[in-house]
């Protein structure tokens, strides 16, 4: 019985790793390829191309999870893959447009 509850929780904790992971590195890879279709002058700060690749990295994202095995319970799940992509890739184009990067 303890056994089965240490598996349970070690599988909730690798899924929440894996969840987290891909969703992280989804937010920065979307913010190299916004820096790199959109570039990173001034105007590009204001350019809706960079949000709608980081709207599509968020769309892979779903069936990719669905395909390793990790059903997305509800709406939290959906909202918390959403909002860590959006965040890694507002941080990472940022930081890229402060600069002037070229990519």
């Amino acid at each position: 019985m303890a056994t089965e509850q240490a598996s349970e929780r070690r599988a909730a904790h690798l899924r929440s790793i894996t969840v987290t992971s891909l969703a992280s590195l989804a937010g920065i890879a979307a913010g190299f390829v916004s820096a790199m279709m959109v570039g990173t002058t001034g105007e590009a700060a204001t350019d809706q191309l960079g949000l709608a690749i980081m709207v599509g990295f968020v769309v892979v994202q779903l069936p990719l999870l669905r395909f390793v095995g990790y059903e997305l319970d509800g709406i939290k799940d959906h909202l918390y893959v959403a909002f860590m992509t959006f965040s890694l890739w507002f941080i990472t184009w940022g930081i890229l447009l402060t600069n002037h990067v070229k990519v």
